[in-house]
């Protein structure tokens, strides 16, 4: 029996979000219903809004979140309603060529539900990032609900299904950050914190945080950071060398995504060492390079995705540190909100007022 519940929906591109009753229909085979506890509010339900993700209006926004199983469908194993779940955006399918690779953080055929979410009227509803998690109730496949401990609170716990992943991974997956390695991750919002914790984590003996806010480098330290950067006033590179002997850091993580700061990152390396972009750039952006200095410096140039991760052995892993206090999920969320203020919450993002603002239903 299908179930109507509140839901933030992106009508058309550029307009405010509205809370509209929604349709929810009940599991079919291979999918789950699940009820949202907290769902946090990413930069990438703001590209969606604005229509930089696709035209497929109307959206259902959030996807970053955690809750309890409601319902499964025919032909889920190891799911059962009660189960305390993370959402994931990667479900990976076993059977690409990615996955039978051994490469199942590359798969190229990710699960989704099969079956929409609707408006009232039976318009179908695209999900965000196949997810759609700021309603009562949303509709994923099985292999989108990663089990973790029900300890976890969920405002902290859902975070991890997005900005906290991508930035960790950033870290530890995609840059192999390891002890003794030397970091600078330039952005200190919420993904760059989550790298300076993964980091910080992996045992590196110097992080360098890089911002153009004072009040966000302060934040970095809590999550990790040994030196910061003010780049506002000074010329990042120089200072990032200044603290690294002269020679620049072993792994240099770009979590804005301009050009600008891809070009910083590059330059702020050692002789052989690894950028990683996880910033996720505007379609439009474009950056040109001297060849000789890919050539010369050697090295490797990275993109993460979803920080390169596992949900289904990544998620339990980063909340077992955070229940053992060596992760703070906590600070990184600002505040907590209901379904009619995601609006105001893309507004405090946009000032850069907030790491997290997370709806908590």
């Amino acid at each position: 029996m299908p179930h109507e519940v509140r839901g933030v929906v992106a009508a058309k591109k550029g307009a405010p979000v509205e809370v509209q009753t929604i349709v929810v229909p009940d599991p079919g085979p291979g999918e789950a219903l699940v009820s949202v506890q907290a769902c946090g509010v990413c930069h990438t339900d703001l590209h969606y809004r604005e229509g930089a993700v696709g035209d497929g209006f109307p959206f259902l926004l959030g996807h970053e979140a955690a809750g309890t199983v409601e319902a499964v469908g025919p032909d889920v194993d190891g799911l059962r309603p009660g189960d305390y779940v993370i959402l994931a955006w990667r479900a990976p399918c076993g059977a690409c060529r990615s996955c039978v690779r051994g490469r199942p953080w590359y798969c190229f055929d990710s699960r989704n539900a099969a079956q929409p979410m609707t408006l009232l009227d039976g318009t179908p509803l695209t999900a965000a990032l196949g997810i759609g998690a700021f309603a009562q109730l949303t509709l994923v496949a099985a292999g989108q609900a990663v089990k973790v401990d029900p300890a976890a609170r969920p405002e902290a716990a859902g975070l991890i299904g997005c900005g906290v992943m991508a930035g960790y991974g950033a870290a530890v997956n995609t840059g192999n950050v390891g002890r003794g390695d030397t970091v600078a991750v330039i952005g200190c919002g919420g993904v760059g914190c989550a790298a300076i914790a993964g980091a910080s984590l992996a045992g590196a003996r110097r992080v360098i945080a890089v911002d153009i806010d004072d009040a966000k480098l302060d934040g970095a330290t809590r999550f990790g950071a040994t030196h910061t950067v003010n780049s506002r006033g000074t010329d990042a590179v120089e200072a990032v060398r200044g603290l690294t002997g002269g020679f620049g850091v072993d792994v240099a993580i770009d979590a804005v995504g301009l050009p600008e700061t891809y070009r910083q990152a590059l330059h702020m390396r050692d002789h052989a060492g690894v950028l990683v972009q996880v910033g996720v750039p505007d379609p439009a952006m474009t950056v040109e390079l001297p060849l000789i200095d890919l050539f010369s410096r050697g090295g490797a140039l990275k993109s993460s995705w979803y920080g390169d991760c596992l949900p289904s052995r990544d998620f339990p892993i980063l909340v077992d540190q955070y229940l053992s206090r060596r992760l703070d999920l906590g600070a990184f969320v600002t505040e907590k909100i209901a379904l009619d203020e995601v609006e105001e919450a893309f507004a405090a993002m946009r000032r850069g007022e907030v790491l997290r603002s997370v709806v908590v239903l």
